[in-house]
């Protein structure tokens, strides 16, 4: 047998095996770096956007309005009877999570392929690509700030999945530190036998931790810039500034003046005015619409014998009128809060059509505001008298944003999905059987007159009180109709008549006011109102689709 022997001094190559954490990043630095990719991603897009100035081209706003338009109606109902105008909030802050969590995963993906997290980061682009250009009123524009985001999230990626991997210093040492010569493999030939350099010291590992926190942090702030910088470009189209200045004329036709007696006197009761504060808000306008009324236009259109177009200053110029008028959401549930009651000045609506000259066989007058929703509205309903106006005022002031500035829609007696478009820049005079709106689109009602409806706003649901005497108070309404009569019941006994407050006309809501001899024990409370045609609130209880919610109003107290 042959035996083969080593020069003396040199010993047998023993290969060097690669700790798995020396090659790859770790578990957590990858996800992490998922999230600071996505994190550039968003804001350079939101720069993107904001050198376009489209709020709703930015991929969050884009997505979250495509989550919107797709949303089936119990879907929305559930959110808006569970959050209320909190919906949209919530509605945002859920996506978020959704994204960090993919974010997340696309780190991990690219730990031991970086394509692979290439391509989640370009996947989410094209979703945000996607839902832009699906907007009404998209451009090709609107698809720039995903795709750039898209590209700069991906190469964040990139350079942190690089940063993140041992560099060869570290992987193998320096001869010049091991004190010999180096083998093929890179391991350090010593008199003692070869060693591995552990990846946790050594000066080329500290360089590696270096360059990590380096990278991450410079990718952390074009992400914290981005968002700051593109939020900054957009505020320039911010039209408060100019809705402060803005001063309206005086009404041809002022309001009636509320009677003395009108607001119930009871602690926790509905005022009779709503504020802009507190007004409802329910639409699906993610980001508000910032349109300046010095380049607002409403074109007026379809089937008219001469289409009119006018300016902001136009609609001023007409005979303005003024008129306390409650608006309601279709969406509201039996007792809810998607109501309010204001003043608001503007500019009748029929004159306007008539004017354009609606021709025979219109049955529809199609609406849409500035970012593309369209509601539609019988035209009988603007036409047969009653004060239908584009607004321009509430409650004494411009618009809030908000709630349509500079110009929206009011039209007494029917739910606000078939009625009161905010942001309003153009009206089609069409027929039903030839253009659907977004709301008809999905099912509701084409035809969608408020109901008669009653709640009980004092005594709270499940509050307590003492035995004697107890106000029980709420508010009323049958926009167009009026409320000739609200009666209340206490458990199953009989139904008793309430005292109704004067109101200024037929298009407010109404409170009412009892006083109930409370004894000791568990009580229900229960309201039902009749308005002026003579028809009873039903008691039997409907959801709110396809054409507003039905059922009597009942709330259950303690007597102590």
């Amino acid at each position: 047998m042959e035996i083969r022997t080593h020069p003396r001094g040199v010993r047998p190559r023993t290969p060097v095996v690669a700790d798995e954490r020396t090659t790859e990043p770790r578990r957590l630095a990858a996800a992490l770096s998922g999230l600071a990719a996505a994190a550039a991603a968003m804001g350079i897009a939101e720069l993107a956007a904001g050198a376009l100035g489209r709020a709703s081209s930015a991929p969050l706003l884009a997505v979250g309005a495509g989550f919107v338009d797709l949303t089936p109606g119990w879907l929305k109902d559930f959110a808006i009877r569970r959050f209320g105008s909190a919906d949209k909030a919530v509605l945002l802050t859920g996506l978020g999570a959704g994204i960090t969590v993919a974010a997340l995963a696309v780190g991990l993906l690219s730990r031991r392929r970086l394509a692979r997290g290439l391509l989640g980061l370009g996947a989410f682009g094209a979703v945000g690509v996607g839902a832009a250009l699906t907007r009404p009123v998209a451009g090709p524009a609107d698809a720039v700030p995903s795709i750039v985001g898209a590209l700069a999230g991906m190469a964040a990626l990139t350079l942190l999945v690089r940063a993140a991997r041992p560099s060869s210093r570290a992987e193998h040492g320096t001869a010049a530190q091991a004190g010999g010569e180096t083998n093929e493999d890179g391991a350090a030939d010593r008199p003692d036998g070869p060693r591995r350099r552990s990846k946790d010291t050594g000066p080329g590992t500290e360089v590696d931790r270096r360059r990590v926190l380096l990278t991450g942090a410079g990718v952390a702030g074009v992400a914290a810039a981005g968002g700051v910088f593109g939020r900054a470009l957009l505020r320039r189209g911010d039209v408060s500034s100019v809705r402060a200045g803005l001063r309206l004329p005086p009404p041809a036709s002022p309001a009636r003046p509320v009677p003395r007696g009108a607001q119930v006197r009871a602690a926790g009761m509905t005022p009779f005015h709503t504020s802009g504060r507190d007004f409802y808000r329910v639409d699906t306008a993610l980001a508000l619409p910032q349109v300046d009324p010095r380049d607002w236009t409403l074109r007026i259109h379809g089937m008219v014998a001469r289409p009119v177009e006018m300016s902001f200053d136009d609609l001023l110029r007409e005979a303005l009128i003024e008129r306390d008028i409650t608006l309601s959401c279709v969406s509201n549930q039996v007792g809810g809060d998607l109501a309010g009651n204001a003043r608001w000045l503007g500019a009748p609506l029929a004159p306007l059509l008539r004017r354009a000259g609606v021709r025979s066989g219109a049955d529809q007058i199609l609406s849409r505001s500035a970012d593309g929703m369209t509601l539609s509205t019988p035209a009988e309903a603007i036409l047969d008298g009653r004060d239908a106006m584009l607004a321009v005022g509430m409650n004494g002031e411009p618009l809030p944003i908000a709630h349509g500035f500079p110009v929206r829609m009011v039209v007494p007696g029917l739910y606000g999905y078939v009625s009161a478009t905010k942001w309003v820049v153009d009206l089609k005079v069409t027929r039903f059987a030839t253009d659907r709106a977004y709301w008809t689109e999905r099912g509701y009602a084409e035809h969608a007159p408020v109901k008669t409806f009653s709640r009980i706003d004092v005594p709270k649901p499940l509050a307590g009180v003492r035995a004697g005497r107890v106000t029980v108070a709420g508010t009323a309404w049958a926009q167009h109709r009026g409320v000739d009569a609200v009666e209340w019941q206490v458990d199953d006994g009989p139904w008793r008549e309430a005292r109704l407050a004067p109101v200024p006309g037929l298009d407010t809501w109404r409170q009412w006011v009892a006083e109930w001899d409370a004894g000791p024990g568990s009580h229900t409370l229960r309201c039902r109102a009749t308005d002026g045609t003579g028809r009873t609130q039903p008691g039997h209880r409907a959801p709110p689709f396809p054409d507003g919610a039905t059922g009597w109003h009942s709330v259950v107290v303690t007597v102590t």
